[in-house]
Order: structure tokens, then C-alpha cells, then sequence
């Protein structure tokens, strides 16, 4: 069997931690809980006071990895340019779906939340669920994408809105 190796994160390395959105490595620290000595990364969260430890050898099941690459992240806007794709089924099922591809950590399917959640303001209003979670993956898409283009958030967020509006 081929087990998946886990991999070596640095200190001072970007990653995304799928809950959460995007972090820092801070730093590597040993803990001893119930006389089991675990090694953590510390990954300090850039949205401020969130600072999550992930064990090393639990990173894989959280889904912890590198932010993505620059062919990713233009494969987002090319997919922001498209049609959004709404399914005629009750909003709890589709909340549900969202949800789980905002929290899936994957780019791509954050992306087709943030392009099938978006409303220009000639489109009928949106309920307070649905601008939220058109909010939360707006953010999370946003943070990856400045980490990728080493840019900020605010640059990334218009970038983003830009695209939305030229559809």
C-alpha cells in the first residue's frame, strides 16, 4: 500500500488549513498530552486572533496544504467568468452543497460558490443566508488568491468583483 507521506511545512511557510481559510506557519512545537509527546504546527490565521496547532501526523485528515499554484488560481477566474450554475433545489440543500465546497478548502469549488452566489445590483435581491455565505467564500477565495499573487486582500477582492462584474 502506498500511504500518502505527509509533508514538511517550514516555518514562515503560507498554507490552507480547509476551515479556515489561509494561515502562517509560526513555528514547530512538541507538546506532551497524556504522556504521548505530539509535534505540532503552530499556523497563525491570517484573519488575526486565530492561531490553530495541527499535529504533524493528523495534517493529511485536516486537508493542511501548500497555498495553490498560479495555474490554479487563473483556472478560478476563468471559471468566475462563467455562467453561474444554480440548481433549481431547495436553498437548505444547496446552503448545504456551498458549504461543503467553501469548506472543502479546494479553490476551484470555492470559486463556483463566490461565481454562482454573485448578484450585480440589476438582479434580484439575495436572502441574509445567502450573502453570507457569498461573503465567506468571497474572503476565504480572496485571502488564497493575494497569498498566490502576493498582493492583499483588498487588491484580491476587487480583482475578484472586477471579474464578476464583467460577465
Amino acid at each position: 500500500m502506498n500511504a500518502k507521506k505527509n509533508k514538511e511545512f517550514k516555518i514562515g511557510e503560507v498554507v490552507v488549513y480547509p476551515k479556515h481559510g489561509v494561515g502562517e506557519i509560526i513555528r514547530i512545537e512538541s507538546m506532551e498530552v497524556s504522556s504521548i509527546k505530539t509535534k505540532f504546527y503552530v499556523v497563525k490565521m491570517e484573519q488575526g486572533k486565530l492561531t490553530i496547532r495541527v499535529p504533524l501526523d493528523k495534517q493529511n485528515e485536516v486537508g493542511l496544504r501548500k497555498i495553490s499554484s498560479k495555474k490554479i488560481i487563473d483556472e478560478v477566474f476563468n471559471i468566475l467568468k462563467l455562467k453561474p450554475k444554480i440548481r433549481r433545489i431547495m436553498w437548505s440543500r444547496r446552503a448545504q452543497e456551498y458549504d461543503t465546497k467553501i469548506f472543502s478548502g479546494d479553490p476551484i469549488k470555492i470559486g463556483e460558490v463566490v461565481r454562482d452566489l454573485f448578484r450585480k445590483n440589476s438582479q434580484p435581491e439575495q436572502s441574509y443566508s445567502e450573502r453570507q455565505m457569498f461573503q465567506v467564500a468571497l474572503e476565504r477565495l480572496a485571502r488564497e488568491v493575494a497569498a498566490v499573487e502576493k498582493t492583499d486582500y483588498f487588491q484580491a477582492t476587487e480583482k475578484i468583483e472586477t471579474t464578476l462584474y464583467k460577465k
